[in-house]
């Protein structure tokens, strides 16, 4: 009878070591290029893996996207930043947005780009 041992998401394997290296490379490039410092928050999106979420010392935001949750975790851990458990309040005020994310939110309601 075959072995049915489900996938542990607490522990990366070789792959999900590798890949939590470069999202960490990423993620120290993006803090280099904004200022030096990074905060985060890793946010489940369902099957896709879980986001992490990075705000920099100048106000600048991005994303990266990682397999699994154990992923991103290393990633976080590797790059040294600081995690937060949501993204509100101190967190999210630090975030600038600029005229392209105003269009974006608002979309077709004020004649902004649209998605399509």
């Amino acid at each position: 009878m075959a072995d049915t041992k489900q996938a542990d998401d607490s522990t990366p394997d070789a792959r999900g070591e590798r890949r939590a290296a470069r999202l960490a490379k990423q993620i120290k490039a993006f803090a280099k290029s904004h200022g030096g410092s990074v905060e985060g928050q890793l946010a489940y999106i369902g099957q896709k893996g879980t986001r992490i979420v990075l705000v920099a010392e100048d106000g600048t935001w991005g994303d990266l996207v990682a397999p699994t949750h154990a992923v991103a975790q290393q990633a976080a851990e590797r790059a040294g930043i600081t995690l937060h458990e949501s993204f509100d309040g101190d967190f999210a005020a630090k975030v600038r947005t600029g005229p392209y994310e105003w269009s974006r939110m608002a979309g077709l309601q004020l004649g902004g780009p649209s998605n399509g």
